[in-house]
């Protein structure tokens, strides 16, 4: 029975390191895809990222140029030239000549500088174009290492799932072949117990036919010494007979016909 139990718990053993070796594979290859998806994580992290730079860099530049710099400069020019017509076709003093004069020119200067303005406000529309592009080219990447993300994700729940399976399995093997293992020590203890009585009850055994044996012999011994006592004793009489016969031959008290 114990010799059963010993090759009932080997074989669980057996099994638990076979499933102990597909846990370790399961495992690793879990977390194989698990590194990857992290790396795709943290692209898709840094697009994203880039992205929402872009964007508050775009907004910053909005803010810098909400007002519509080309329309006040095209008010500017009107206005530009209507102290211009008014100077050329109105009769007026010199003193306010002058100071139509010095605001044609203030009006011009403001106007260049609008002008400035105007040509770095169509610089940044070209600019906040190719911010859009950028933008929607970084999130398309970024969408794109989402979707990789989603994969691996799913393939390493799969595998994660089967790892969780065969951890389960593994332990309720361990503990199968514990209980194995226990019982077999159980057995074992009570087939020790049993054969160490065997072993003194067969000791027993043997001493009380040995001290039989030992009895029979002394017997014997007795027997024999008595009949070689016995056979002296009738040896030594027969002699004592023909003795005493040849004693009465020879006073011829007796005859022995023929």
């Amino acid at each position: 029975m114990a010799k059963i139990l010993r090759e009932e718990r080997d074989l669980l053993n057996q099994e638990k390191k076979k499933l102990v070796e597909e846990m370790k594979s399961v495992k690793k290859t879990r977390d194989d895809i698990v590194k990857e998806m992290r790396e795709h994580k943290k692209k898709r992290a840094e697009y994203q990222s880039q992205g929402k730079s872009l964007i508050q860099a775009k907004r910053k530049q909005k803010d810098m140029y909400r007002g519509n710099v080309f329309l006040q400069a095209k008010e500017l020019k009107i206005e530009i030239r209507k102290l211009e017509y008014e100077q050329e076709t109105m009769p007026m003093k010199p003193k306010e000549e002058e100071r139509i004069v010095k605001e044609i020119k203030e009006k011009k200067r403001e106007y260049e500088k609008l002008m400035k303005e105007v040509e770095k406000q169509k610089k940044m529309e070209v600019d906040l174009t190719d911010l859009d592009k950028s933008i929607d080219e970084l999130f398309t990447m970024a969408d794109k290492e989402h979707e990789m993300v989603v994969k691996y994700y799913q393939e390493s729940q799969q595998y994660h799932e089967k790892y969780i399976k065969l951890v389960e399995e593994v332990s309720k093997l361990i503990k199968e072949a514990n209980d194995k293992h226990k019982e077999y020590l159980e057995t074992k203890k009570r087939a020790d117990e049993i054969h160490q009585k065997t072993v003194q009850m067969l000791g027993k055994v043997i001493a009380i036919k040995e001290e039989r044996k030992n009895r029979y012999k002394k017997a014997r011994d007795v027997i024999n010494e008595q009949n070689l006592k016995a056979r002296k004793l009738l040896e030594g009489e027969d002699e004592v007979v023909d003795k005493h016969i040849e004693e009465l031959k020879k006073k011829g008290k007796i005859s022995i016909g023929v």
